[in-house]
């Protein structure tokens, strides 16, 4: 290869990993700006005073006063706040008011309301906006939502004891009906993570006859600083079998095999998963396969192909050098918009349910902080139709930050308004050093769960990712002695 390539090749995926950061950046920016913007204008209709406008936390790396309101972007992608003096005083975070709260007229505790409940509606509002766009634009779905049929049961895992098998239609997991595979709710993968009993009920529909299978759940080793695994019964959906790419000199390169080509059967069984080759291979070493498949605008036809060791890593097993599509094939659906709003809401009441409930496996660590969204918007950008899956994201996302938001805790909006109903109550303030020693308690212990989580985050991202990736599978040269 000419080296001028390699670097042409390299500045691409340089450009084009700056180029997705810069989508995650402006979209992230987007759900804080418009949740403050709530809190900005409702002030502004109010009367109160102004001080602070910002857009994230820590050391200003741009500033501008406007009109009487300095405009501030910080430097830890964490959050956003207005200042408001005549507030709740919020100095842990936001600094010193430059204005005396006693200098300034008083606030009505409908009026603190009001701003305090303007960011979280505004969240609403723009979450029910990105829904609108979705149902527009439409959303991708892979296989794994539109099925409950198992396509895969790894060999003696929890699922191949309980006796279950290819093409079993789970209908019930602990007791639940499920309707999809895989995300929140009424899915097969959240209902076995949500389970607290020793075993697992599932029943299944197998051939027309109901049946009732117990699982034993089972949970990966992980390091005491990585985040807890949680239940698995170790079962995969029926999915169509992809090839995403070939393997220069592979057997599939030799057999004529190309990325988009779908494999249908091997040896005469039908594949319901591409995890099921691997059995084959080990079940019949050194035995040539007989593959039909199936390629965009033809007919299928049959391959041959016998799998070889790569010579890198020099102990792998035979391979056949592909590496498949794992969403398997995906469709647009246009889902409603307050369809997507009402699902969002459930996903956040299921996880609180699921973090609050006894004997659980769900940990506040498995929460994800600001690391992880970003994160998320990183890959869902950078994957096919990722603009569409972004857009879909954030209406979880705003639906996320209006809910919390609303949690009665001191620094939350919701612990604004019930400090002003408090207020309300007493028929006058509660003192300044009250609720400074409030607010400030309040601030380190969510400043310090940040961290908490943002600890297990930072552990997942790209890069850290790619060092857990196994080597990359390499085959010999083909020469004229070679098949």
């Amino acid at each position: 290869m000419d080296p001028d390539d390699g670097a042409v090749g390299c500045l691409m995926s340089i450009l084009k990993i700056l180029f997705i950061a810069l989508e995650v950046l402006m979209l992230f920016n987007l759900l804080i700006f418009v949740h403050e913007l709530g809190h900005f204008l409702a002030a502004r209709w109010r009367g109160l005073k102004v001080e602070r406008f910002a857009i994230w936390f820590g050391k200003p790396i741009w500033k501008k006063t406007i009109n009487g309101v300095e405009y501030v972007m910080g430097s830890i992608p964490a959050g956003g706040y207005v200042s408001l003096p005549q507030m709740a005083s919020m100095e842990t975070i936001e600094g010193k008011t430059e204005t005396a709260v006693e200098e300034l007229p008083p606030v009505s505790v409908l009026d603190k309301i009001i701003v305090a409940f303007a960011g979280p509606l505004f969240s609403f509002l723009l979450a029910l906006a990105f829904a609108v766009v979705v149902m527009v634009v439409g959303r991708p779905v892979g296989e794994a939502e539109a099925t409950t049929t198992i396509g895969y049961v790894e060999k003696d895992g929890p699922a191949d004891k309980a006796g279950l098998k290819v093409g079993d239609r789970i209908l019930e997991v602990d007791g639940h009906k499920v309707s999809k595979f895989g995300g929140m709710g009424d899915s097969v993968t959240w209902r076995i993570v949500r389970s607290t009993g020793e075993t697992i009920p599932v029943k299944v529909d197998r051939d027309g006859k109901e049946l009732v299978m117990t699982a034993a759940p089972a949970k990966e080793q992980t390091k005491f600083w990585q985040r807890k695994s949680l239940r698995q019964i170790r079962i995969s959906p029926a999915q169509s079998s992809l090839i995403a790419e070939v393997s220069p000199n592979s057997p599939a390169e030799v057999a004529g095999l190309k990325p988009g080509d779908e494999i249908l059967e091997v040896n005469g069984k039908k594949l319901h998963h591409f995890a099921a080759v691997s059995e084959v291979i080990e079940e019949n070493p050194g035995t040539e396969l007989v593959m039909l498949i199936q390629r965009p605008g033809t007919a299928a036809f049959q391959v041959k192909i016998k799998p070889e060791k790569p010579v890198s890593p020099p102990d792998e097993k035979p391979r056949l050098g592909i590496l498949w599509n794992a969403s398997g094939k995906t469709k647009l659906v246009h889902p409603g918009a307050i369809e997507q709003v009402v699902s969002s809401v459930s996903a956040m009441t299921e996880t609180f349910g699921a973090l609050f409930a006894r004997d659980t496996d769900i940990k506040p660590q498995h929460l994800g902080g600001a690391v992880k969204i970003m994160d998320v918007y990183y890959r869902l950008f950078a994957s096919e139709s990722g603009w569409r899956l972004a857009l879909w994201f954030s209406v979880l996302m705003n639906v996320n930050l209006a809910v919390l938001n609303m949690l009665p805790i001191p620094v939350l909006d919701g612990g604004h308004i019930v400090l002003a109903i408090i207020e309300g109550i007493r028929r006058r303030p509660l003192s300044a050093r009250i609720l400074n020693s409030i607010q400030t308690g309040c601030a380190v212990l969510l400043i310090g769960f940040m961290i908490y989580i943002a600890f297990y985050d930072v552990q997942e991202l790209p890069w850290k990712r790619s060092k857990e990736k196994p080597a990359a599978v390499k085959f010999a040269p083909r020469d004229s002695n070679r098949n």
